[in-house]
């Protein structure tokens, strides 16, 4: 097996261990609340939505690449539900969208700063929202927050790279694109976003997606894949509240 597979099964692996294992500590809390072994004023805080954001972030942080995704679901989570725990004499409401913003941004800041030398190593670009686009040595790097775009790709070899979604959509056309030989790799992380892909009909693709309240799925219409294809197309990443589709004309 290759790694990108075994790399897949072990952090599928972990997600479902750490979803077995919050299961479990969720049945027992309820085991003691029933049985008033915990005092029911924080029946309501243990099984809230706020909680139940963080522990869908912790899930995405077991064995994912990106934690941003992750990281931004704990910080929703646990901002609303301070105010449970806390008592604050001012507006959690007035303070959610500008605290946000700017946890995304730094998120955004520190990702570029820490990864940057590997995209520019491997010829990663930030695409602008133009419909034609030209891929630096065959590679796209797309981050949408809060925005959306819309990209073609005409006539280049195309490598793989990353487009990431938080609170945004992307809409990548290959159809006029080549795929360079050997397995490449486009890693999707979407958060409340979504992803729409639309390549030839020939391709080979393959999903490796793990999906949390959201789901990405194969929507070819026409599939002609070529046996003797030396080019795999491998989609992998995580979508959480958000998903994605695969198009062919």
């Amino acid at each position: 097996m290759n790694t990108s597979g075994e790399n897949f099964i072990r952090r599928n692996r972990m997600k479902k261990f750490a979803m077995g294992l919050f299961a479990i500590l969720a049945g027992l809390v309820l085991l003691a609340f029933n049985f008033d072994l915990l005092p029911g004023d924080f029946r309501h805080i243990i099984f809230s939505w706020q909680m139940l954001l963080i522990a869908i972030g912790v899930v995405s942080l077991a064995g994912n690449e990106n934690r941003t995704p992750g990281l931004i679901l704990i910080s929703i989570g646990t901002f609303f539900i301070l105010p449970e725990l806390v008592d604050f004499h001012i507006s959690f409401v007035k303070l959610f969208w500008p605290v946000l913003l700017i946890a995304i941004g730094l998120s955004l800041l520190f990702k570029r700063r820490w990864q940057g030398r590997d995209y520019r190593h491997r010829g990663f670009t930030v695409n602008s929202s133009n419909n034609d686009i030209p891929l630096e040595e065959g590679f796209i790097d797309e981050t949408n927050v809060f925005s959306g775009s819309k990209h073609r790709v005409h006539h280049q070899e195309f490598k793989g790279g990353r487009i990431t979604n938080i609170f945004g959509g992307t809409e990548l056309d290959l159809t006029q694109a080549t795929l360079a030989e050997g397995q490449r790799e486009l890693e999707i992380e979407c958060v409340f976003g979504g992803v729409t892909i639309i390549v030839p009909a020939d391709w080979k693709v393959v999903l490796n997606i793990s999906s949390i309240l959201g789901g990405f799925s194969d929507k070819r219409s026409v599939i002609r894949e070529n046996p003797d294809s030396k080019s795999v197309l491998i989609i992998k990443g995580t979508a959480i509240f958000g998903g994605g589709e695969i198009k062919s004309f």
